[in-house]
């Protein structure tokens, strides 16, 4: 869901469908140049909050988070195992799976510290429906990432 944030930029949101107080949310992008786009990206859960900044993405990447959702949407019907996707600094990871009854959870990891050989990690899952939810949620990311405004 796409939020208009305190800044230029819409925010994106998705909270877990079996835990409204589970959450993923998208938060200050910004864009120094033509090539790249910075965001924050912030992970909560009973007893857990945390963020990075200045994860990056990659303007028509066709690897980068954006296409990886909109993948997993298109594929509705299910899969198995597990699709992972990370950023090339890897401090953001998300892990996807399918369950029966057309769910698809998504396990979001931050790792800041990536030069770091003793950092901390935090991850937490997300549950939303296979189909409109994904497509949609899929479709603000997108949004986000590009800069439109909702």
């Amino acid at each position: 869901m796409i939020s208009q944030g305190d800044g230029k930029w819409a925010d994106a949101a998705i909270l877990c469908q079996d835990n409204s107080s589970v959450g993923v949310s998208f938060r200050d992008r910004h864009s120094s140049d033509d090539y790249c786009v910075h965001y924050s990206i912030e992970v909560q859960a009973p007893g857990l909050s945390a963020r990075i900044d200045k994860v990056v993405a990659w303007i028509g990447d066709n690897g980068d988070l954006a296409p990886f959702l909109e993948k997993l949407a298109a594929d509705f019907a299910g899969w198995d195992g597990e699709r992972c996707w990370e950023t090339n600094d890897r401090d953001l990871a998300v892990s996807a799976v399918f369950r029966s009854g057309g769910y698809v959870g998504l396990t979001w990891t931050l790792r800041p510290w990536r030069n770091a050989s003793c950092g901390w990690s935090a991850s937490v899952t997300t549950w939303l429906e296979a189909g409109e939810q994904m497509g949609s949620f899929a479709a603000d990311i997108r949004h986000f990432l590009e800069g439109h405004a909702g």
